[in-house]
């Protein structure tokens, strides 16, 4: 019987390394080694910003609702307890667009709250 070689696989491997390692700087796109670290590396760093990500913006809908409260005269902190006491169950996410897109909404929410912790 004839003996297989695994020249083809090993090329299509190395292959799939060096594609996602296209428009790397230097030899990481070239050389299968430094591509081969560089891809891994890359993969480990878009796993730790998938994490991220949620936290980011979970502090900038933080943020916003912040800022809005303090126009309306209101600390986030008590904003959110006065939502919660009032029996409004809104995310941040939704909070902050609100926020933004329909500030006399946001106030309307703010006096709720306010009413709320009384």
């Amino acid at each position: 019987m004839a003996r297989i070689k695994g020249a083809t696989m090993t090329r299509k491997r190395r292959n799939k390394v060096l594609k996602a390692a296209k428009g790397y700087y230097g030899s990481k796109s070239k050389l299968f080694k430094t591509a081969k670290q560089a891809v891994m590396k890359s993969g480990q760093y878009a796993y730790i910003g998938r994490k991220q990500k949620k936290r980011d913006f979970r502090r900038l809908w933080i943020t916003r609702i912040s800022a809005a409260c303090k126009m309306n005269g209101m600390n986030y902190s008590s904003f959110m307890n006065g939502l919660k006491k009032a029996d409004i169950n809104l995310n941040r996410k939704m909070l902050s667009e609100i926020a933004i897109a329909d500030p006399a909404a946001f106030t309307a929410l703010t006096e709720k709250a306010k009413a709320a912790l009384k």
